[in-house]
């Protein structure tokens, strides 16, 4: 398993933009598929956007397509969410996780490994 550690979260206005990051160790890092997922308050955790092993490959939730972009560095060992036209439904707490797999995994079940999560509050 690698160990995930997510970055980048913070109060931002709606409209607004952020990008969250998330560091991989391990040196096996383009051998796993990754996902953001997001959870609010008293809701369940949901899928955000997923990436393949090498980039070429990824999914939306409805909610985001348009406004967020996932993208990976393998050399870095890093995921990124972009997230633009924030909006106050977006407050949540997002996770990065991986799975080992080449292709795009969007179940939350299917992920081995998870991050702490780092807070987004999106303010109206």
């Amino acid at each position: 398993q690698v160990q995930l550690a997510e970055s980048g979260g913070g109060l931002v206005q709606a409209g607004g933009s952020l990008r969250l990051s998330c560091v991989a160790s391990g040196r096996t890092f383009s051998r796993y598929a990754m996902g953001w997922f997001r959870q609010a308050p008293g809701k369940e955790r949901d899928f955000v956007a997923a990436i393949n092993w090498n980039g070429g490959g990824t999914s939306y939730a409805d909610s985001v397509k348009g406004r967020f972009t996932i993208s990976r560095d393998n050399a870095k060992n890093t995921v990124y969410l972009q997230m633009n036209t924030l909006k106050p439904e977006d407050t949540a707490v997002y996770y990065c996780a991986a799975v080992p797999a080449l292709g795009v995994v969007t179940g939350p079940k299917l992920y081995r490994s998870w991050g702490q999560g780092t807070q987004v509050t999106v303010s109206a």
